[in-house]
Order: structure tokens, then C-alpha cells, then sequence
């Protein structure tokens, strides 16, 4: 049987053990914030090599104090409980390289957060006292790219690290320019204290302005990052409405950074995200592709959507997603779920920060999700659909075998039509071949700035929004997913055998893993796992 793979377990009595529910271990994170609760006091003393010789640190760790009170600390990694073996290969690699020239080389941003926090880091981010050209000459392998923010891109076999310099990182910058109206140079440092601090007043977060030395074992915290963390606060490094005016896409990085972390924000930043969302409209489309996919496919989508929704984001990204919040009634501060936010839930449980997916899986469920609020369906025609889309396009076996389904669906979603009698084969294959060409009519309308324009025309108080950030180009790519089912098995298709996800052909969008996967989340959301047991319950 061609669908034998998805792990059936097909009975005389007609039961069915659910195609697509699989036990896929999820990357799962024990750092929480009580994890870092007894960490905010330090060691006694680090030593520091350099001018001034050894450099007391007290018991709560406090080095000085800059000009606004803000305490900055040294602390000592190994009690922070940081361990290395969450540092990428490549990154060691580049971080020894350096190292081993005599030059000192840190890691610096969200890796450190993510480090105290024992989550594992999206990526990692190397400064070192190296110039630019002498990181170059280190690497065979090595370019400089960048004009206005000038970084190191060191190829480790197929790995990508990032590596700026303290001699050029936001040296010229507007934003440096202003820093000095906020800070002045802290007391009791030095000047290697003072460089590292300068340049973690580039940062755009307190919980990002960490920086660690993996040989001294010394995180420096001259922003308060830690006590943030510890309180679970998004803060920016300067007043966030001169921050967000100097780069709105620091209200983006917010988003997905409290959603990812499931932190919350300081009342300053609330206030100012509210008050200059709009501003969002003025990046670049393809970085705002950018920042969605990080929000979407890296295992915080669910969080990340309710956020956009709350802070009045979502109708401005995602008018046709907003106006069905709105239409469904769901309040800001709405806890209660809907099927969008069940199906992107069901994305998380598949994807981690370490095991992205391709856009293309999240624009796929985007359009799916709106051809279902634009004609509600039988579940048995959606669970044949997603049967369809694994076997690239099995129809007949793929109706087959929905029938044979006797789990409960769940029944709280309006997207979802009461079971009908769709007896003859043929009438239930039209109805599937039917569902993926809406969904194809649907990607068409997410690429029309005159429909998006329209999406919250019901709703005038709404911002107006015609943003379009999904190239033609990728929407031709999500269109592919459907087309087997319209078209029927491509001459010379191997369905996908196995289980487990190949993650590596789904960050790089392979059509037949982007299938599996959307498929597994389309039938979990339909046909939860665990409603049988609330089935039965009742």
C-alpha cells in the first residue's frame, strides 16, 4: 500500500490508527526564567587579564555603575550553568581559530540569552578585538560583506558564522551618536571594560546585550540583561520610542523574541509598539519576509500570532488573518483558541529554533486555513485532502483510507461542516480536487495588494493595510504543494516512505517534506490526538 508508511494500522473492523499522528520527538527546552533565579548572585571574584591587573567583583557581582544607576555585572558562566556543549562546532571552530592568533573573541546578542537560558541558539554571533581583514586572513574560506555595518562571513563546511569586529561594529552609526544622551561612561572600568560596553550599547535589547568569553568563563552584563531575564521582561537599551524611530524593526525582533521566550514587555515598550506599528510599512518587503518566517517557523508561531493580534501588528502584516480574529470575535488579550492559531500550535510541536521549516509550509497553512473560512468543509473531505497532499496526489487510495477513519473531529471549529453523506467515491474526490484549487485561488489573493487592501474593509476603524511581502515567486512554490492533488501523482513519483522528518529537506523546502509535514498538521488539527479520550470522556 502506497500509504503504508504513514504508519496505519488498518483493522477487520474498519478501525484506524491515526495516519499522520506520530511520535516526533519535539526539541524541548528546560530554561525558564526559575532557572536563572539563583544565578543573579555571582562568584566572589573573576580575574580579568589586562591593564589594572585582577578586577574585584563582589559577592552580587557589581563592577560599577554607568551614569543612570544601572548596575553592571561580571558573572561567572559555569555558576550561570552555561555548557559549552550547546555551542555549534562551527562556531567553536571559528572561535578557537581566533583564539589561537592571540586576539579576544566573544560571543555576544541572543546566543548568550538563549545559553542561560539552556535553550538552544537560533544562531551564534562572534565579536573579536580582531580587525575585519585579520579574521579574513585567518579563514581560507572568508568574506567581508556589508557597507554601512561591515561583517565577517566564515564558511565552516556548510555553516555560515558571523563575525564583526569591535573596530568597526556601529562605529559612524546614527544610532551611536545618540547613545550619548542616555549613557556616560561607567565608573571603575577599564578600558577594555569600556570597549565591550560601548558596543553593547548597539544592542537593541537588554537581554541581548550579554556578552561571554568562553575561555575566561565571564558573561559581561553592562544593560541589565540579567535581572530582565530573571523578571521575564523585554526591554529596550534606550527609550524604546527612540528606539523603535531608529529601527522599527526592532518592534518585529520584539514580537518574536517575548513569543519565543514567552516574556513579556516593559509598559514603555507596550506603549510604543501600539504607537508606532504602523511604522512596520516602511521596512524593505523582504525583510519583513524575514522577520514573519523567524515569528513562524522556528517553533513560537501560535505565540507569536496572539502577540502581533494584541498590539494591533497582525491587522498591518496579515489583514485576511486579522479580519477573521475580528470576525470570530476573539478580543486582544483572548485567550481562548480558534483553528488558525490550533494549526500553527500544531506547527510548533514539529519545528524548534535548531529545526526550522520553509516559508512555504506557513504560507501553505495561511492559504489552506482562509480556502476553509471561505467554504467550510466535511471533515472527511479535508482528511482525504491531507492523505492526497502526503502521497502527492493518491487520490483514490487517499479517499480510501479516509473513510476507514473512526476518530471524532473536532467539532468546536466553524471551518468545519457537519458530516455528510458523501457515499460515491468520485463525488468525494471532486469535493478534494475541489478544496485544493480554493486553496490556489486563495495564494493568488495573498499576492493581490487590491484584495489585502480590502480584508478589513468591514472593520473602518482598523489601520488600512495593501502589504504584500510574499514574492510572486514563492507563491508559484506553495502552489506546487496543491498541485498533485488537482493533477493527480506526477509521472515517475515515489510517494514518501517513513515517519520522521528529514529536517534538513525541510528548512531547504523539499516539496515532498513540506507535504509530509503540512499534511501531519492538518490531520492533528482536524483529528486531534487526544479527542478520542475526550470523546469518550463525555
Amino acid at each position: 500500500m502506497a500509504l503504508a508508511s504513514l504508519g496505519l494500522a488498518l483493522s477487520s473492523h474498519h478501525t484506524i490508527r491515526l495516519p499522520l499522528v506520530f511520535c516526533v520527538r519535539k526539541v524541548r527546552h528546560s530554561g525558564s526564567v526559575a532557572a536563572v533565579e539563583s544565578v543573579v548572585e555571582p562568584v566572589s571574584l573573576v580575574k580579568e587579564e589586562g591593564e589594572g591587573g585582577h578586577v574585584p567583583v563582589t559577592k552580587h557581582g557589581v563592577a560599577g555603575r554607568d551614569s543612570k544607576g544601572h548596575q553592571w555585572k561580571k558573572l561567572s558562566s559555569e555558576e550561570l550553568g552555561i555548557s559549552t556543549k550547546l555551542i555549534s562546532k562551527p562556531t567553536k571552530t571559528v572561535l578557537n581559530g581566533l583564539r589561537r592568533k592571540g586576539y579576544e573573541v566573544y560571543l555576544v546578542g541572543g546566543c548568550v540569552r538563549d545559553l542561560i537560558l539552556k535553550r538552544t541558539p537560533k544562531d551564534f554571533d562572534v565579536i573579536t578585538s580582531a580587525g575585519l581583514k585579520e579574521v579574513r586572513k585567518t579563514f581560507s574560506r572568508c568574506e567581508i560583506v556589508g557597507k554601512r555595518f561591515p561583517i565577517c562571513h566564515v564558511h565552516v563546511n556548510d555553516t555560515i558564522v558571523e563575525v564583526s569586529s569591535f573596530s568597526t561594529s556601529g562605529s559612524g552609526s546614527k544610532s551611536s551618536c545618540k547613545f550619548s544622551n542616555y549613557f556616560s561612561k561607567p565608573s571603575g572600568c577599564n578600558e577594555r571594560d569600556y570597549i565591550r560596553w560601548r558596543n553593547c550599547l548597539q544592542r537593541d535589547f537588554t537581554i541581548n546585550g550579554l556578552m561571554y568569553d568562553p575561555y575566561t568563563k565571564i558573561v559581561f552584563d553592562y544593560m541589565g540583561g540579567m535581572e530582565d531575564i530573571r523578571k521575564a521582561k523585554v526591554r529596550t537599551v534606550i527609550p524604546a520610542n527612540v528606539s523603535f524611530v531608529d529601527d522599527c524593526a526592532r518592534i518585529l525582533r520584539a514580537v518574536r523574541i517575548a513569543a519565543r521566550l514567552r516574556f513579556r514587555f516593559t509598559r514603555e515598550i507596550a506603549l510604543s509598539v501600539r504607537e508606532l506599528s504602523s511604522s512596520v510599512l516602511r521596512l524593505d518587503k523582504g525583510r519583513i519576509l524575514m522577520e514573519m518566517n523567524y515569528m513562524l517557523a522556528f517553533g513560537s508561531a501560535e505565540a507569536s500570532l496572539r502577540l502581533l493580534w494584541k498590539f494591533g501588528l497582525l491587522e498591518i502584516l496579515l489583514p485576511i488573518q486579522a479580519s477573521y480574529f475580528a470576525s470570530q470575535g476573539f478580543r486582544r488579550r483572548d485567550e481562548r483558541s480558534n483553528m488558525l492559531l490550533s494549526l500553527f500550535s500544531n506547527l510548533d510541536k514539529l519545528v524548534a529554533p535548531n529545526q526550522p521549516c520553509h516559508s512555504s509550509l506557513w504560507i501553505a497553512i495561511l492559504a489552506f486555513h482562509k480556502a476553509l473560512v471561505d467554504q467550510p468543509r466535511d471533515p472527511l473531505v479535508i482528511a482525504a485532502f491531507s492523505l492526497a497532499v502526503h502521497s502527492g496526489g493518491s487520490l483514490f487510495e487517499a479517499v480510501e483510507i479516509a473513510r476507514r477513519i473512526s476518530q471524532p473531529h473536532d467539532q468546536s471549529f466553524d471551518e468545519l461542516l457537519d458530516p455528510r453523506d458523501l457515499d460515491f467515491n468520485d463525488a468525494l474526490i471532486d469535493h478534494v480536487v475541489d478544496l485544493a484549487a480554493s486553496v490556489k485561488a486563495v495564494l493568488c489573493k495573498m499576492t493581490d495588494p487590491c484584495y489585502v487592501s480590502q480584508a478589513m474593509s468591514k472593520y473602518p476603524q482598523a489601520p488600512w493595510s495593501d502589504l504584500v511581502f510574499i514574492p510572486w515567486a514563492l507563491s508559484l512554490r506553495v502552489s506546487k504543494i496543491f498541485e498533485c492533488v488537482i493533477r493527480g501523482m506526477e509521472r515517475g513519483s515515489v510517494p514518501r516512505r517513513g515517519k520522521n522528518i528529514n529536517y534538513d529537506s525541510l528548512a531547504l523546502g523539499s516539496l515532498k517534506e513540506v507535504r509530509h509535514v503540512f499534511a501531519r498538521i492538518v490531520f492533528d488539527t482536524i483529528y486531534p490526538p487526544n479527542q478520542n479520550r475526550k470523546h469518550f470522556s463525555t
